[in-house]
């Protein structure tokens, strides 16, 4: 990949975006990961509008390792930062719902994956409000790799306006964030979707980043797991599909 003109293609379509739509700006939620921050930077490549938001919500990284990572990203590549707290409004929007998370006889594991992807659907609720209000589009931050097994929330941060890194598997991140200079900190620090204390993408998941590259790319690799990322992909099909409308 001759990531020089990658770079340069990437920040013109998303100038292109920008003039077509007649939109004022970009924004982006920075949770500090290497996603985020190549996102933000093309973007910041494209317009000087462009604004950067940390949203913690009760995970205690959020609020530490997260935060700093996502104000040492923001400061390289020059975009504003704001922070808008989000724990005391999932708390509020559990309190409200009531035991209605727990009915009888619902699927194990579906009370705890139904509180998790409460904060990526905030989260997007918060990138889409503070947009609104600002003339801005919203820019998704997942890659082709997520993508792929779908390891992403629906309406949560499956929701954007453009995406400039989705066709990029997370190895070919790591070397654009390496051509454009980001915090080495970031790049090196496990992935991680800040969900909740001590989570990884690659332990959540079951595979490797670098083998989902391999099935995309058509890498070595065991027939074993090819087949368990074919699985992860088809089942998962619904995420990256249209809502169904009735026909007419």
């Amino acid at each position: 990949m001759d990531i020089k003109t990658n770079v340069e293609k990437r920040v013109q379509w998303i100038k292109d975006i920008l003039a077509s739509s007649g939109a004022r700006g970009i924004v982006y939620g920075n949770s500090g990961g290497k996603d985020c921050t190549l996102t933000g930077a093309l973007c910041r490549m494209a317009t000087e509008n462009v604004l950067g938001v940390i949203m913690p919500c009760q995970s205690s990284s959020n609020y530490g390792s997260d935060r700093d990572d996502a104000l040492a990203a923001g400061e390289k590549f020059g975009i504003a930062q704001i922070e808008v707290d989000l724990t005391a409004v999932k708390e509020s929007l559990v309190a409200a719902l009531g035991g209605e998370l727990a009915p009888e006889g619902a699927p194990d594991g579906a009370e705890r994956s139904a509180l998790i992807n409460i904060n990526p659907r905030l989260r997007m609720t918060t990138l889409y409000a503070l947009a609104q209000a600002r003339g801005y589009l919203v820019a998704g931050t997942g890659n082709l790799c997520e993508a792929t097994v779908g390891y992403f929330t629906k309406w949560g941060d499956g929701a954007y306006d453009f995406n400039p890194i989705a066709d990029l598997t997370v190895p070919e991140i790591y070397d654009i964030l390496r051509y454009l200079g980001a915090p080495e900190h970031i790049i090196d620090k496990a992935p991680s979707a800040g969900l909740y204390q001590g989570q990884t993408d690659e332990t959540e998941l079951g595979v490797t980043y670098a083998d989902i590259h391999a099935y995309l790319r058509g890498g070595e690799l065991g027939e074993s797991m090819r087949g368990r990322i074919a699985d992860m992909e088809s089942r998962t099909a619904h995420k990256r599909a249209l809502p169904r409308c009735y026909p007419h």
